[in-house]
């Protein structure tokens, strides 16, 4: 009855995922459903490809869109949700919006970017992203890049303002697990509202997919933080360096969770960096957040039982097995809780307030109150070890959770479920930090 346990090894995983090319789709299914709503369905026809145009006459379009009409009103616009690979073919997930209404479809694309599916998708339950108010595309363009690190080639967004030029330009880095590159959780997407909220103050994003959402064939042997983090991060720096829309004297880096608690490192490799944004970065070990996360939740789930008790013991135990800092008689593709041997022993060997103690950059810690997977407990060991350090700098927020949206309580992951967005108040102390210096 593993109900509760194990809750985190990696901090969060993300559920959606981008595959290279993501804007063509993207921008291809917006211009498809323009054409169907200007009722031009010999040109929405164009957009399928030769082996499946005779299964879909405008005739049939014209049918399809006449039904949805009736039932849900005028169309307004698409709210694209994820792209999908499967084989060769990328499926599309987007909602239609309607005035009466929303209807989900599928748009399956084949590798020549031409349409080989139109599919309705039954509706749910479920409540999906909803974007914030700050959110407003006139205020910023983004452009398609691609972080390329060895072999290794990852689609990502640029997000400038509007007007302007020079800006300043912050390189989102993810936490643990797959991630796209708006590092969705549940109704969540973190990276793509902070993108949109310091864009409208005046500040450029560095975002893109995380190496283990794409390339996951690569993690079931011996890997660490290199493979799984810190070399994309530095390839998105570097890139950064090379984009004309940018002050290169102005280049900060924003770690969420791991990506905050590996920071410092990234920092000692790339000393030109303006500063670092810690957003609910871990200062223990991982070990110690997941004892301190099982204990949580397993006091949460009024589970009073002998049987609840012991095998929440039973977790803790498996989890102290993690608390390894050499390989000893192990083998280094040893697995430990899923993730193996050579990954605990390089993290644990890691000392991140120390690392952090002697970096010359500006550095602003970010910690909700209501974080149920890195506490406030964290936050406080990090402003205890940079006490002396003038260039740190720190802000609690009681309200908000490990994913940096207001909350009511300190609740569990569930509350990812419910759409939120990232805090407004924190995008604009983010923004004041950065235009301080």
């Amino acid at each position: 009855m593993k109900k509760i346990f194990l809750v985190l090894i990696a901090l969060f995983y993300a559920t959606a995922s981008f595959s290279q090319g993501i804007l063509n789709l993207f921008t291809k299914s917006d211009e498809f459903f323009q054409l169907m709503k200007e009722e031009r369905f010999v040109d929405a026809q164009s957009y399928f490809d030769e082996s499946v145009k005779a299964q879909i006459e405008p005739a049939s379009l014209k049918l399809l869109w006449t039904r949805l009409s009736v039932g849900l009103g005028d169309f307004t616009s698409i709210d694209i949700s994820q792209n999908k690979k499967q084989g060769e073919l990328s499926i599309v997930v987007l909602e239609g919006i309607f005035t009466k209404g929303t209807q989900g479809f599928n748009l399956v694309f084949n590798e020549q970017e031409k349409l080989v599916g139109l599919f309705l998708t039954p509706k749910t339950n479920v409540v999906s992203y909803q974007k914030p108010l700050y959110a407003d595309s006139a205020l910023y363009n983004e452009k398609e890049i691609y972080v390329s690190s060895g072999n290794h080639k990852l689609v990502g967004l640029l997000t400038t303002p509007k007007t302007g030029t020079n800006f300043p330009v912050v390189v989102l880095v993810h936490g643990s697990g797959p991630a796209d590159m708006d590092e969705t959780i549940g109704a969540t997407k973190p990276f793509k509202d902070l993108a949109a909220g310091l864009a409208a103050k005046g500040i450029a994003t560095v975002r893109y997919v995380k190496r283990t959402m794409i390339y996951q064939g690569e993690f079931g042997g011996v890997f660490t933080v290199k493979e799984e983090v810190l070399d994309d991060a530095l390839a998105a720096v570097n890139l950064t360096k090379t984009i004309t829309e940018v002050d290169k004297k102005q280049i900060y880096l924003m770690g969420h969770s791991l990506g905050g608690m590996l920071a410092p490192k990234l920092a000692t490799i790339v000393p030109d960096i303006k500063g670092l944004i810690f957003a609910a970065a871990p200062a223990r070990k991982l070990t110690d957040l997941m004892v301190e996360q099982n204990r949580y939740f397993f006091e949460r789930s009024g589970d009073t039982s002998k049987a609840g008790k012991e095998q929440l013991e039973s977790v803790l135990q498996q989890i102290e097995k993690t608390r390894i800092s050499k390989i000893g008689n192990l083998k280094a593709d040893s697995l430990l809780l899923g993730i193996p041997a050579a990954y605990w022993v390089d993290l644990n060997q890691y000392d991140q307030v120390n690392t952090a103690k002697k970096l010359s950059q500006r550095m602003l810690f970010i910690q909700g109150g209501f974080d149920s997977q890195v506490s406030v407990q964290d936050f406080n060991i990090w402003k205890a070890g940079l006490v002396k350090n003038k260039n740190a700098s720190f802000k609690l927020y009681p309200e908000l959770n490990h994913l940096l949206t207001a909350q009511t309580e300190k609740g569990n992951v569930a509350q990812y479920q419910v759409p939120a967005n990232v805090s407004k108040a924190l995008i604009d102390d983010i923004a004041f930090w950065i235009k301080s210096k």
